[in-house]
C-alpha cells in the first residue's frame, strides 16, 4: 500500500509505526527494511530537524508551544520535501501526543468522522490528527472539522504545499498558527545525505559507500531543494552499486537526463513564475525574463498563455513608449499558434527580449483607470451637439453636427473646438522612448488650440 494511502497511528513514546485501519485487525508496522530511505531518516525530534531554522532556532514561536505542549491548530505551508510531515512526527513525539496521519486525497467524509470520533471517545489520549494536502479537502470536509477543533478534541496540524489564503477556510485559518517552509540549501541537504550515508541503523552505513563533497552537491542542486528527493535518488544509486564503492559523477547521469522541475499547471509555481516572469520584463532585466520563460517551458507551460502575457505586456507596460511592441507581440502569439513546439520557444524569446529591453511607459494603463474614475466619480457627461451624429431627418432637425469644425481644415488637425462638455486632463505621456515625441506635439497642439480658442473668447466676452 502506497504512503498516501495510509493512516498512520502511533501512541505516546512509541516509535511511528505505519497502521493501516480497514480492518484494524489486519493493521501491522511496515518493516523498516521495506520502508523508503526517506521515511527512515526521518528526524525524531526537533533537534534532529535540517533547515528551516527561521521557525526552528531556539526561543523562537513554534519550540516554545512544542516544549510547553500548549499549541493548538498548525499549517505547515511549503514545497514538496520541505520537512512538513517530518516536523509533524517530531512534534507528536517530542509531546508524547497520539498521532493519527489522513492525506486528504484518498480521505472522504465517513472516514474523517471516523478519526473525530475516536479522538472524542479517548481524551485521556492527545491526538494530533496530522492532514497531509489540506488544500486538497472541500469546505464541507473543512468545516467537519471545526467543531473538534474548537473543543480541543484534536489538535490539527495541516500540511500544505500551496497558498492557505487561497485554499484553506477562514474560520479554520483564523483558528490556526500558520508557519511557512522553504526549500532547504543545498548545503543542508547534502548534510542530511552525510547523515543517511554513515547510520547504519536507518540509513545505508551498512553498505559502507562514500560520497565526495561535490557528488553530493550536485545531486542536492538536482532535486530542486527536495529532501525527500535527495534521499531516495541516493538510496537508488548506493543498492546500485557494490558494497564500500564510491559514488561517481557518473551515477548522477541518468538523475541529471531524467530531472524535473517543480512546475504545477494552474496552482502556486504556475502564479508565481509568470508573476516573476511579467515583473522582469517591466522591470528591463532580459537575464531575469528569459530565466523564468525557460522555467515555464521546461514545466509544460502552455506556450499560448505566455504569448497573451507578452500582449498584455506590450499595452501594460511598454505602450506609447514604443509602439512597435504589440504588433510583434501579436504577431509572436499567432506564431506560437502556427508553429508550435519546440520551434515557438524561439519566437516567444524573441517577443520576451523586445518587450524586456523596450523603454517603458504605462500612460495607457494610467490614463485608462483616470477615465474610468472620472465616469464612476462625476455626472457623466452627454455628447455635445456638434459632435452628434447627424445622420437621419430627425437628428438634422435637432441640430446633430452643426457647429463641426472639421479638423483636417486647420493647421495640424488642430481646430480649437473641444470634445467634451467639460475637459478632463487624462494622458499623461511620459518622457520615454517614442512617446516623449507624443509629449512635445501635444504640447504644441494644447498651444495651437489655445491660440485658435482665444479670438472665440474674445467675442464671446
Amino acid at each position: 500500500m502506497d504512503d498516501s494511502e495510509q493512516r498512520d497511528l502511533f501512541a505516546p513514546g512509541e516509535p511511528a509505526a505505519s497502521a493501516d485501519e480497514r480492518p484494524a485487525s489486519q493493521a501491522g508496522a511496515r518493516p523498516p527494511a521495506v520502508q523508503p530511505l526517506a521515511a527512515r531518516m526521518r528526524p525524531r525530534s526537533l533537534a534532529e530537524m535540517v533547515g528551516q531554522e527561521h521557525i526552528l532556532r531556539p526561543g523562537s514561536l513554534l519550540p516554545r508551544l512544542v516544549a510547553s505542549n500548549r499549541f493548538g491548530s498548525l499549517i505547515f505551508y511549503g514545497p514538496p520535501g520541505s520537512g512538513k510531515t517530518s516536523l509533524a512526527e517530531a512534534i507528536a513525539r517530542e509531546t508524547k501526543s497520539r498521532f493519527v496521519r489522513i492525506n486528504a486525497v484518498m480521505s472522504n467524509v465517513a472516514e474523517l468522522r471516523d478519526v473525530l470520533a475516536g479522538a472524542r471517545r479517548r481524551p485521556e489520549a492527545a491526538t494530533i490528527l496530522f492532514i497531509d494536502e489540506l488544500h486538497r479537502f472541500n469546505k464541507a470536509q473543512q468545516d467537519l472539522l471545526m467543531p473538534d477543533v474548537e473543543e480541543g478534541s484534536v489538535r490539527l496540524i495541516g500540511a500544505t504545499t500551496h497558498n492557505p489564503g487561497f485554499y484553506v477556510n477562514a474560520p479554520l485559518l483564523s483558528r490556526s498558527h500558520l508557519f511557512r517552509l522553504d526549500p532547504l540549501t543545498p548545503v543542508q541537504v547534502v548534510a542530511m545525505l552525510k547523515r543517511a550515508l554513515a547510520d547504519a541503523e536507518r540509513g545505508l552505513g551498512g553498505r559502507g559507500c562514500t560520497a565526495g563533497e561535490k557528488v553530493l552537491l550536485d545531486l542536492a542542486g538536482l532535486c530542486d531543494g527536495d529532501l525527500r528527493r535527495a534521499l531516495n535518488a541516493l538510496e537508488v544509486i548506493v543498492l546500485g552499486l557494490p558494497e564500500k564503492a564510491v559514488i561517481t559523477p557518473a551515477e548522477l547521469e541518468i538523475f541529471a537526463r531524467e530531472r524535473r522541475i517543480r512546475y504545477d499547471a494552474d496552482e502556486d509555481e504556475h502564479y508565481d513564475t509568470i508573476s516573476a516572469f511579467i515583473k522582469s520584463c517591466r522591470g528591463g532585466d532580459p537575464d531575469a525574463a528569459l530565466y523564468w520563460l525557460a522555467k515555464m517551458l521546461a514545466g509544460g507551460e502552455d506556450p499560448r498563455f505566455i504569448a497573451r502575457r507578452l500582449v498584455i505586456l506590450a499595452s501594460e507596460d511598454v505602450g506609447l513608449a514604443d509602439p512597435q511592441a504589440l504588433p510583434l507581440a501579436v504577431a509572436a502569439h499567432h506564431a506560437v499558434d502556427f508553429i508550435g513546439l519546440p520551434e515557438a520557444e524561439l519566437t516567444l524569446a524573441h517577443a520576451t527580449l523586445y518587450i524586456a529591453t523596450a523603454p517603458k511607459s504605462n500612460s495607457a494603463n494610467q490614463a485608462l483607470k483616470a477615465a474610468r474614475a472620472a465616469i464612476a466619480g462625476q455626472p457623466v457627461q452627454s455628447v455635445p451637439v456638434y459632435l452628434r451624429d447627424p445622420g437621419g431627418q430627425a437628428s438634422k432637425r435637432m441640430g446633430h453636427g452643426q457647429g463641426y469644425r472639421y479638423s483636417h481644415e486647420y493647421p495640424e488637425a488642430i481646430s480649437g473646438q473641444e470634445y467634451l462638455e467639460r475637459p478632463l486632463s487624462l494622458y499623461a505621456p511620459r518622457a520615454t522612448g517614442a512617446e516623449a515625441a507624443i509629449a512635445e506635439r501635444l504640447a504644441r497642439w494644447r498651444k495651437l488650440k489655445e491660440s485658435l480658442q482665444r479670438p472665440a473668447r474674445s467675442q464671446s466676452g
